[in-house]
This record gives structure tokens, sequence and C-alpha cells, in this order.
């Protein structure tokens, strides 16, 4: 496979977590996905991820960690840190580069703030660190969606959201088949990650943080709205700000120059 891109899995706790990892690099990246590992986590993933992320796979070992496979009530992102943490200590990685998208963000911003020596270079891509209207209106709209088992409408919805006209053109015609195969047996990891999202708040904390921290954001984001990345830019000591004026929470998949801009700061 390509860079030795591969599935792994291991013990946290009375559970699993699942994650895949590839890349030839010295130095550790780590990557922590959003909202959508609750419905489905990266395992078999590997060759997918390699390929979108194969510029970051030629300069460091990279891996990327889905949540925990069964979940407790009242998981929190701060939870969500400790295991993460604790993986990290069970597979050997003292320290690592860490990029967090949208909740994975959340949960990187408590790695960073209770785990500061197991994190070098920190990337927070359209995320927040209190709440706001916009993510109580959308995150508790989606909660309702996955308590009804509706997933086709939580499907479109999210896609909806997060893209521009042009993407979501793509995407609309197959609807009607990416609305069957991909559901989930249950929502029970949707909606307890989504309820930890509704429930984040390391505003008051953010300047702990001492790693290098680059903060990047979208004018048309209708998850978290663009403020939010503004606010964790502002409590950062030093930290660096980027905002896609003219796209949406799903900035980093539509920008052509992302993983560029990720890469440049990483090598600074």
């Amino acid at each position: 496979m390509l860079f030795g891109a591969q599935d792994g899995i291991i013990k946290i706790g009375n559970t699993e977590m699942e994650y895949i990892s590839f890349g030839r690099g010295q130095e550790t990246l780590i990557m922590i996905p959003g909202l959508g590992d609750g419905l489905k986590t990266v395992k078999g993933a590997a060759m997918a991820m390699s390929l979108l992320y194969r510029k970051y796979g030629k300069s460091y070992k990279v891996y990327v960690f889905s949540r925990k496979t069964v979940l407790e009530e009242n998981y929190s992102t701060r939870d969500m840190a400790g295991d993460q943490r604790e993986a990290m200590e069970k597979l050997g990685i003292a320290k690592a580069h860490i990029i967090g998208i949208s909740e994975g963000g959340m949960i990187s911003q408590y790695m960073a703030i209770d785990y500061p020596d197991a994190v070098d270079k920190l990337v927070l891509v359209v995320t927040m660190s209190r709440q706001n209207e916009t993510i109580k209106r959308t995150i508790g709209s989606w909660t309702g969606m996955a308590n009804a088992g509706d997933y086709k409408s939580l499907f479109v919805d999210t896609i909806e959201k997060a893209y521009t006209e042009k993407h979501k053109r793509k995407y609309r015609p197959l609807y009607p088949i990416l609305t069957k195969i991909g559901k989930p047996k249950s929502f029970d990891r949707f909606i307890i990650q989504a309820e930890a999202i509704l429930h984040h708040d390391a505003y008051d904390e953010l300047e702990k943080i001492s790693a290098p921290t680059f903060v990047i954001g979208a004018g048309r984001d209708e998850v978290v709205g663009v403020n939010a990345s503004l606010e964790i830019a502002g409590k950062i000591s030093g930290s660096k700000l980027f905002i896609y004026e003219n796209l949406g929470h799903g900035a980093y998949e539509e920008a052509k120059d992302f993983n560029r801009h990720v890469l440049d700061f990483l090598k600074s």
C-alpha cells in the first residue's frame, strides 16, 4: 500500500480504538477527524487517506484516529483527549504535531491544554472553543435527526451546510445512493459525540496552550461560524490565523492549497 498504509486497533479501557497509519517520516503527525466519526470510523480507509494526504506521508509518520468504538454517556471532548493521549502512549508516541478538524479541533484543544508535552505544533481547523448560536442550531438539528433515525436528512443537511454550491452539485445526483449505503446500525456514537460538542467549552483555558498554533477558519461556515476561529486565534498567544473567505465548513476538502498551508506551518 502507498506509504505503508495500514489499519490498526488498540485497547482503550473496556473497548477499542481504531486508527490508520501511513508515511515514512521521522516525525509524527496525528489527525483527529470531526463528528462524521460518529457515523463511520476510519476502519478500512487507510489507502484512501494515504492518497488524499500523500503530501504528509512524504514527511511524516501519519496517524488518523477514531474515537473509541463504544462511548459512555456524558463522554466529553476532554475525555476524548485523555483517550487520545492514552492511545499515543500505547503506540510509543511521545510527541506529535496534531491537526484537529471540527470536533477533532475541540479534542485537540484539550490535548494541548492538558498534555502540553505531547503536542509539538497544533493546527485547529473549522472548529470552536465555546458555544454560539450557529453551532447550537446546527448540532441540535442533527442530533434530532439522529434520534429519529433519519439518516437521509442528516446526510443531506451535512453536505448542504458544509460545502459550496459548486461542490454540492457533484454530490446531489448521488444522494439517493449515498443515503442508503452509508446508514449506520446505530446512531449512539454520533449522538454522544454531538452532545459532547454542545457541551464543549475550552475558551477560558485557551491561554494555557503553549504549542505553536495555526487556526484555519471559513468565512461561510454554517456549522461553527467564522467568529469561532477568530475567537480561538485571539486567545492563543502568537497563533497564526487564516480564513478561507469564500468557503464553508468543508474548506479542508475543497481548498486546493489547504495541505500546502498546513505543511508550510509545520515545517516553518
